[in-house]
């Protein structure tokens, strides 16, 4: 085999392609069950899926499915299969053939940083976008200080990003207990000293230390003061709790995403959360100052994704145009919202479990734990 014309691919480069939207032809290697569950998505990607086992005598029957004109990325779960195939491809004269680098666990775990405003006190808000997994957190930086919200376990990316800004990080927020990844809040206040700050209606069964998050309070990042002010919104968890920053931005946690709303029933209590979902989106949100732009703790789709991979949106708009926010009357939402939740996020009570700090698994078992993409919405079919 020729594996002189095999190139890698790693996950930045992938992201940017994809937020670029340069063409690309996937062939991805897993196993059809896995590959429905979970795959890399793009506006100018297409993807089919060949199981390994069915490459294994060779590429050539498969061949007029994989276009002449497109670079083709070979994918599996860690790498090893799509390398192996990408030669298969390369030797029977394909040219322009890449493997990703570390697989679908590479991708799982990639976070790409993107600016999303200048703060009005001086400093900046980024994104931080885990694109393979549809998580977003952020980092917030003014005169020498950042925060950090919804941190993913990846907490070297962002203290990487910090320390290369000039920047201490004094606080790690979550918007709410997570279950559909390990957060990395704690952690990161463990090892930068930062403050970590959990809503208490949250924290019940936490058995470990934490600064409450609760309405009322002001946090403040950096000389320039710039101002976090929680805003106590109920629904996907009971003590779920936004974050006003800077008088500019809304950081909606898992409450509402660009397409669709959270769902309440990931600690067994939908019929309990439903109403407090309903009360915090059309009284606590809509009482709000419409020049806010909204920035989810996920997205659902990749057309979510905005000019450089933003997730953003006015409050207004998503009032007007997110499916979730059109039922007005609260026993229509009950209805709507109960009887469209959707398949529960892979180990998401362990999770859970992890995020209170009862369980301590090994760093491969938290990887395995958090494959898939998040089911943290309504509406995301």
């Amino acid at each position: 085999m020729n594996a002189s014309v095999v190139h890698q691919m790693d996950a930045a480069e992938l992201t940017r392609m994809i937020l670029e939207r340069e063409p690309l032809f996937i062939l991805d290697v897993r196993n059809e069950e896995v590959f429905n569950n979970w795959k890399i998505e793009g506006q100018s990607v297409e993807v089919i899926n060949i199981p390994y086992f069915d490459l294994l005598d060779g590429v050539d029957e498969f061949m007029d499915r994989i276009p002449q004109d497109m670079k083709v990325l070979i994918v599996c779960a860690k790498e090893g299969s799509s390398q192996f195939v990408a030669e298969m491809l390369a030797s029977a004269g394909r040219s322009e053939v890449y493997y990703l680098a570390g697989g679908m666990k590479a991708w799982n775990e990639y976070l790409h940083p993107v600016k999303i405003s200048d703060l009005q006190g001086g400093g900046a808000l980024y994104q931080f976008l885990r694109i393979g997994k549809g998580c977003l957190s952020y980092l917030i930086i003014s005169e020498g200080e950042a925060a950090v919200v919804d941190a993913s376990r990846l907490t070297e990316v962002y203290e990487s990003f910090a320390r290369q800004a000039g920047a201490r990080i004094i606080h790690a927020l979550d918007t709410h207990l997570h279950a559909d990844h390990i957060s990395g809040g704690r952690k990161l206040a463990e090892k930068t000293g930062a403050v970590y700050w959990l809503p208490p209606k949250d924290a019940d069964e936490v058995v470990f230390d934490y600064s409450g998050l609760e309405e009322g309070q002001t946090l403040t990042v950096g000389s320039a003061r710039i101002q976090i002010k929680p805003v106590y919104s109920p629904g996907h968890t009971i003590g779920s709790t936004s974050l006003l920053i800077d008088g500019q931005f809304l950081l909606s946690g898992d409450i509402l995403f660009m397409q669709s709303i959270g769902r309440p029933d990931l600690a067994g209590k939908a019929e309990d959360w439903v109403g407090d979902l309903y009360t915090t989106l059309h009284k606590t949100y809509n009482s709000l100052a419409e020049h806010l732009i909204v920035l989810p703790a996920h997205f659902g789709k990749i057309a979510e994704l905005g000019d450089g991979g933003r997730v953003a949106a006015a409050l207004p708009e998503l009032f007007r145009s997110n499916p979730g926010l059109q039922v007005r009357e609260e026993s229509e939402f009950r209805e709507m919202v109960t009887a469209n939740l959707p398949e529960h996020p892979n180990a998401y009570q362990e999770i859970r479990q992890i995020n209170m700090g009862k369980l301590q698994p090994t760093e491969e078992e938290q990887r395995e734990m958090e494959t898939g993409p998040n089911r943290c919405a309504v509406h995301d079919n």
